[in-house]
């Protein structure tokens, strides 16, 4: 039997302040978070507006700390980076402007320095293998294809 809590759209709102308070939150993990506190849609709308009003939801400044953290924290590339704001339903217009958070120097430098350490890790012997093996792992982090082959050419002759 399921006895969860009802909340007020007050009672809601404060709690959901809370939890954007914590941490930068975009409004699909809001919207999402208030239906599973089994709050109508009318109530959802009003509480986006009310944050929204209150600075305590901006889309902008969410996809600007999430790409500057994916990139500084866990090396994503851009292509993930904008992949993961994509599916977080971000625009076009903030997920260009998270992009400009990242500079392009320190985003060459983290390639490099990420291409370097997993290389380290490969023990394959065969030289196109090992290309595969670098290639892939950086693809996957969601760096750009043309950076990838470049880089691991460059470091596996």
């Amino acid at each position: 039997m399921n006895h969860a809590k009802s909340y007020t759209v007050q009672e809601a709102t404060k709690k959901i302040e809370g939890y954007c308070a914590y941490q930068d939150r975009c409004h699909k993990e809001v919207i999402s978070k208030l239906k599973e506190m089994g709050m109508i849609p009318l109530a959802v709308d009003t509480i986006i507006a009310q944050l929204i009003e209150d600075r305590f939801l901006n889309e902008e400044r969410f996809a600007k700390s999430f790409a500057r953290g994916k990139f500084n924290i866990k090396k994503w590339g851009k292509n993930r980076i904008v992949r993961e704001l994509k599916f977080r339903n971000i625009s076009k217009y903030n997920i260009t402007t998270a992009l400009k958070e990242i500079e392009p120097e320190a985003y060459l430098t983290a390639l490099d320095d990420l291409a370097h350490k997993r290389l380290r890790q490969i023990t394959e012997t065969n030289i196109q293998k090992r290309r595969k093996k670098l290639a892939d792992y950086l693809l996957y982090r969601g760096w750009e294809s043309h950076l990838v082959y470049e880089k691991t050419f460059e470091l596996i002759k």
